[in-house]
């Protein structure tokens, strides 16, 4: 059966998902295959906490964590868009998603749900029992996500909470235990996160204003990108203390450096008007976990090799 076109979003017709069988395409927009950037922000605090624990003889929870990562983030957004549904159909820029538009089934939605968790169990039960515990303790945070737009004006602070929660799994992962770097390194990701989902939220602005939703972008305003940066500045901080937890060091400190010059460069970028811009500054994000990874990696085998 041909759906209409202006139904079916351009990017069901190229890439990975236009490759895919015509019925299998709008599940794979719900799970958001064709942007990966939401996987990597649920990955990379995962693998900084991993890292600065002391990755030696456990290169293979890198993979876990990607694959957990990919499976968890993919559940949430199938989660998020079966709850926004009805809110999805009064935006523009949301309007084309499968439920919203009719061309995914709710009960498929919730299926495709399940089975995603079901691999993300099978992720759960390879890691240390500790690191179980604490990972299933994030589960009534992700629950509660999609409603928090509706009652606070900082839904950017819950999404907080929940994509920095592999800081604190990835620790026991590798020692057994939650020890103070790992609550420091969440801390500051739960920093970071509110910084660049502010970015994210200002595409959203006047949409989100006429259907009522709030945001982290519409409550700073035009000081958004000052908001920003105290939220990185922020992060940096606590990032520090993560490392100088685990070697106290000011040399240590300096392997932050590159992220905090990138960082700075999108807070000095952003414009609290100017959607398409904040985007590719979110988006940039990407090149962040990968710097503060570098960074925690270097650390973590140093005062490994000390120990």
């Amino acid at each position: 059966m041909d759906i209409a076109s202006d139904t079916v979003p351009d990017s069901e017709r190229r890439g990975l998902i236009g490759a895919l069988p015509g019925p299998l395409r709008p599940y794979a927009s719900l799970m958001r295959v064709d942007r990966p950037i939401g996987t990597w922000l649920l990955f990379w605090p995962c693998a900084w906490s991993v890292a600065l624990a002391g990755v030696w003889e456990r290169w293979d929870l890198l993979a876990l964590f990607a694959i957990g990562a990919f499976t968890m983030r993919s559940a949430g957004c199938v989660y998020n868009d079966i709850v926004d549904r009805n809110l999805d159909r009064q935006v523009e820029r949301t309007r084309l998603r499968p439920l919203a538009s009719g061309r995914a089934g709710l009960s498929a939605a919730w299926g495709l749900t399940v089975a995603l968790c079901l691999v993300g169990l099978i992720v759960l039960l390879q890691l240390e029992p500790v690191a179980q515990i604490v990972a299933l303790g994030s589960v009534v945070l992700v629950a509660a996500y999609p409603f928090m737009k509706r009652i606070t004006w900082w839904p950017q602070a819950w999404l907080g909470l929940v994509f920095s929660w592999g800081a604190l799994v990835g620790w026991p992962a590798v020692t057994g235990a939650v020890e103070p770097p790992a609550l420091w390194l969440y801390a500051g990701t739960v920093a970071w996160v509110i910084g660049y989902d502010t970015l994210y939220a200002i595409q959203d602005k006047e949409d989100d204003a006429l259907v009522g939703v709030r945001s982290s972008a519409r409550r700073l305003g035009r000081q958004a990108p000052l908001g920003i940066g105290i939220f990185y500045s922020l992060a940096l901080l606590l990032w520090g203390a993560a490392i100088w937890s685990v070697r106290p060091e000011w040399l240590a400190l300096l392997a932050l450096a590159p992220a905090a010059l990138h960082l700075m460069g999108q807070a000095l970028n952003a414009d609290a008007d100017d959607g398409e811009r904040a985007l590719k500054l979110f988006r940039s994000n990407r090149t962040t976990g990968l710097l503060v990874f570098v960074a925690m990696l270097v650390v973590g085998l140093s005062s490994s090799l000390q120990a």
